[in-house]
């Protein structure tokens, strides 16, 4: 295959399906979806067959169990695919809302329209599902779509974007308005994010190494994140149930996911208390303990954590834990260590649930709650296109509003300038 000439094919063609898109109406978009989420549902023993294919290769080729654990399909992970896209259709269309419109002294109306951003590029690994879920976000906001999956999920998602066509064709859009790239040559990657004529904004959802390769090589706007480093920081004022649950579940829910926690941090009036609850439910799970110095005093079974610690994103079960004395200490370790992705602090005190919602400088910050809520289809957005760290253009999971943008609209009645 000439890697450079098919994917100018599918970047013109997406082109194209992307003007077409513009203009189609909510109802034909909606119908798209539902006809999608029927496809996928009647389609599960295929799905689960095409996906054991690559978990097999996947074994073969020595994937650690964090990513067989992304990708994988399960029975409960196709319901969510189903259960998106029908959200997703149930969603207000952002497309063509007008806002802000008000009347100027020379008599004109000045307002914003929601506009689709045009063509999306969306590069990931791992997870099928994913095909799913930016298929739908991109085609309700009025966005075509390229879609780069990883060669592990191959089959999977080949097998998924089939009920997309079928979707697309039934409603009567073209089905260029998702198109998923066939080739696993690697090149096809170089050659998405340097086509600045077919491709607007391209989104990667991977590890660190991908991301990072991209915002270096990309000719095109990237909406990214490099690193998951999320904290949850147990209060000398925090109910020690609550505290017990959701550092349980914010480490070992699924340990693969960005908005895992990766640092427990724990106030040392609570310390001596709560550590030895936590370490024993963590032991249950198996997650390996790396601790700073007071907290070794408590837990002498744990690692000595190092300064790398603070700033690694395991992906795994392993959990670095340091004891502070106030929560302007936590707040310091985690806006200098955290990667700004979602940090939680579990307290009864009011006031300094306000200050940590205030000062940290995360895309989500939590309230007694888990860091595994961080989540476009928690969030209630239906789904999401990957959850955004930057401060620009959008931030935090990216919905149906984070994939248009805004243009001025003008309303006079034969207004000239003076």
């Amino acid at each position: 295959m000439d890697v450079k000439h098919y994917m100018a094919q599918l970047g013109a063609q997406a082109r194209e399906a992307a003007g077409l898109l513009s203009r189609a109406d909510t109802g034909a978009k909606n119908a798209a979806l539902l006809a999608m989420a029927r496809a996928i549902d009647s389609s599960r023993e295929a799905l689960i067959e095409a996906n054991q294919l690559d978990l097999e290769n996947g074994r073969n080729n020595g994937l650690d169990a964090a990513m067989l654990d992304r990708l994988e399909l399960t029975p409960e992970r196709i319901g969510t695919m189903v259960e998106g896209l029908k959200q997703v259709a149930g969603l207000p269309d952002p497309v063509g809302g007008i806002t802000d419109m008000n009347f100027m002294p020379s008599g004109i109306q000045v307002g914003k329209m929601r506009v689709p951003l045009g063509v999306i590029g969306i590069i990931y690994e791992s997870r099928p599902n994913v095909t799913a879920e930016a298929a739908s976000l991109c085609l309700k906001s009025g966005n075509a779509t390229i879609l780069r999956g990883g060669s592990e999920a191959i089959h999977s998602n080949q097998a998924v974007a089939a009920c997309i066509r079928a979707g697309l064709v039934e409603a009567g859009l073209p089905e260029a308005a998702v198109q998923v790239v066939e080739t696993t040559d690697r090149a096809a990657v170089g050659e998405l994010i340097t086509m600045p004529e077919f491709v607007d904004v391209i989104v990667p959802r991977g590890g660190k190494g991908l991301i990072e390769r991209i915002s270096n090589d990309a000719k095109v706007t990237v909406i990214k994140h490099l690193d998951g480093i999320c904290h949850v920081y147990i209060d000398a004022e925090a109910d020690p149930k609550k505290a017990l649950d959701i550092a349980l579940n914010a480490k070992t829910h699924r340990y693969g996911t960005c908005n895992t926690m990766e640092t427990l941090l724990v106030n040392s009036v609570v310390a001596d208390l709560m550590l030895p609850e936590l370490a024993k439910a963590y032991a249950e799970k198996g997650v390996e303990l790396r601790g700073c110095e007071r907290t070794r005093g408590v837990l002498s079974d744990a690692v000595a954590a190092t300064e790398e610690d603070w700033s690694t994103e395991y992906l795994a079960p392993v959990l670095a834990i340091k004891v502070v004395d106030s929560i302007d200490e936590a707040i310091t370790h985690i806006n200098r260590y955290g990667s700004h992705h979602t940090d939680a602090i579990v307290t009864e005190n009011y006031t300094l649930s306000r200050r940590f919602l205030t000062e940290v400088d995360s895309s989500s910050v939590m309230v007694n709650a888990s860091t595994r809520f961080a989540d476009g289809f928690e969030y209630g957005l239906g789904a999401e296109i990957g959850i955004s760290t930057d401060k620009i253009h959008a931030r935090g999971p990216v919905g149906l509003e984070g994939l248009t943008s805004q243009k001025y609209v003008v309303l006079g009645d034969g207004h000239i300038r003076q």
